[in-house]
């Protein structure tokens, strides 16, 4: 059982919050600094200022049980190489005062130790809402290049990152839990989503894992995970990258959006953006709405095993039936769409 379990939210974010500013010790940085979340989801994230010099850094306290340290190291590995092979920018990690870039601490009111990362401060903002099909062909045309970087890059021999196959999203051994535990899901929506997941197990299986298609991926290529700068375009939030399916990051992109009418132009925006920098086959084009929906069962399960986070409750029981609703066209149509 978790430390955590027992506590309310505000405490959690309390004492979060002195865990943080204990971390700072471990790295060379001013005792004066102070310490604003600027997230709080599976890891927690803080804003670190310097209050002599105006420098910024950001600390990722990481979650109970998820990462070791070597995986975390791992994570590092090949954001350096995207930097330094793909032109791919991603925040820098700053080491500690023994050298070492991944971090362990722990405070008496939560003495389990947790990992910590601090990294540079990137400048730039998340993509605009209004401004969407743009921002969907410069996701695709770096996503792209994060792919033909992975495919390429010899990963080391003791490489530890998750594998996102069916299995472990919406299958046996799921990271994120049941999705029959999401919310409001009576018997008859149930054997619905059940349906769909056969067919998302049979389309899969018949895509199959060539390398070609299934490799290190980044697995939450989400706009929120993008800053723009001007003329260019940032990559941050490694933390669930792992090996999946490459149209996988596609699916993320459009994580808890799935049913927007505009779906089908921002598809094509990224497909357009896509292929200046990698081909995708018509067979990979066929698959696109399987991907969708697997991702969307995937939140499912995040949904129903996180029922007390604030995304969660947002979600709530309209993405359950959004879900239902999705699912329904994409049978009829035998898993070829989910356009309406």
């Amino acid at each position: 059982m978790s430390e955590i379990d027992h506590i309310t939210h505000e405490e959690l974010m309390s004492r979060l919050h002195r865990m943080a500013m204990a971390a700072l010790a471990c790295y060379p940085l001013n005792p004066a600094a102070t310490v604003s979340m600027i997230n709080h989801s599976e890891n927690t994230t803080y804003r670190v200022d310097d209050p002599d010099t105006g420098g910024v850094t950001a600390l990722r306290l990481h979650r109970e049980d998820y990462h070791s340290a070597g995986a975390i190291g791992c994570e590092l590995a090949w954001m350096a190489a995207l930097r330094d092979a793909a032109g791919v920018i991603t925040p820098v990690p700053i080491p500690g005062h023994d050298g070492e870039l991944v971090q362990s601490v722990s405070i008496p009111e939560l003495p389990r130790p947790r990992n910590c990362v601090l990294f540079d401060f990137l400048s730039g903002a998340e993509p605009d809402e209004d401004e969407l099909v743009d921002s969907f062909l410069s996701l695709g045309a770096i996503t792209a290049k994060v792919h033909n970087h992975s495919i390429g890059w010899t990963r080391p021999d003791d490489y530890q990152r998750l594998h996102w196959d069916f299995d472990h999203l919406i299958g046996a051994t799921p990271y994120w839990g049941d999705w029959m535990e999401a919310p409001a899901l009576d018997s008859e929506r149930a054997s619905l989503l059940e349906d769909l997941v056969a067919m998302i197990r049979n389309r899969l299986e018949i895509y199959g894992q060539a390398p070609d298609c299934f490799g290190l991926i980044h697995a939450d290529m989400r706009l929120a995970n993008l800053l723009i700068d001007g003329p260019v375009t940032k990559v941050i939030d490694f933390d669930d990258c792992g090996l999946g399916w490459f149209l996988y990051d596609f699916a993320t992109a459009l994580s808890f959006m799935e049913d927007r009418p505009d779906v089908p132009e921002l598809t094509r925006s990224w497909i357009t953006g896509y292929t200046t920098e990698r081909p995708l086959q018509p067979q990979d084009l066929a698959a696109i709405p399987t991907f969708l929906m697997l991702r969307r069962m995937a939140i499912m399960a995040w949904i129903g095993s996180h029922a007390d986070t604030d995304l969660a409750k947002e979600l709530g029981p309209e993405y359950t039936a959004g879900t239902c609703a999705l699912a329904t066209r994409y049978l009829a149509s035998d898993g070829d769409t989910i356009e309406g």
